[in-house]
């Protein structure tokens, strides 16, 4: 996929996991920055300023989706497109209350499905950009989740919340 471009920021409290996306991402054209966690993420995600964040579910300090919770209610970062990389099952993530991240990879993953998602997320993120004249609608994009007999596989996953069932973010930012 070549062309691909846009900073991405990068949140697992696994090193190895971070280091894997990186090298991926960054062999496709990506600028890529890291956290160790989702408080480590909600410090530097003002400065990184990142077209897309990734995050891992179970964190210390402040999981994923809370950490998506956060970053949506924030109006500085309330459009940034979110990518949940976890052991979790989509299944365990639905669980709870919905967050409004945009799309979900199942660890393992495959590398080219990585960067297609990332890039179709930075795309849109762009795209969306334009949104102070048009209509820069998203949709929320889903993968295919993880296959059956694979739930519980993520320690902790099962006491989230999670994305919800509406498939649709509301485009508009939060109260000031």
């Amino acid at each position: 996929m070549p062309g691909l471009s846009g900073r991405i920021l990068v949140v697992d409290d696994n090193k190895v996991i971070r280091q894997l996306i990186r090298v991926n991402l960054e062999l496709e054209g990506f600028e890529v920055v890291t956290a160790a966690d989702g408080a480590e993420c909600l410090d530097v995600v003002h400065e990184v300023r990142p077209d897309v964040v990734t995050l891992d579910v179970v964190m210390p300090r402040l999981n994923g989706l809370r950490t998506a919770a956060r970053l949506r209610s924030d109006p500085r970062t309330w459009d940034i497109p979110i990518a949940i990389v976890s052991a979790c099952t989509q299944g365990e993530v639905d669980n709870g209350e919905w967050v409004g991240v945009d799309a979900f990879l199942a660890k393992p993953f495959e590398p080219g499905e990585l960067v297609r998602t990332v890039g179709m997320l930075a795309r849109e993120g762009r795209q969306r950009e334009c949104g102070a004249e048009g209509d820069c609608e998203r949709t929320v994009q889903r993968g295919e989740g993880a296959a059956p007999g694979d739930a519980g596989r993520g320690a902790g996953c099962e006491e989230l919340p999670g994305l919800g069932e509406t498939g649709v973010r509301d485009q508009r930012p939060p109260a000031a």
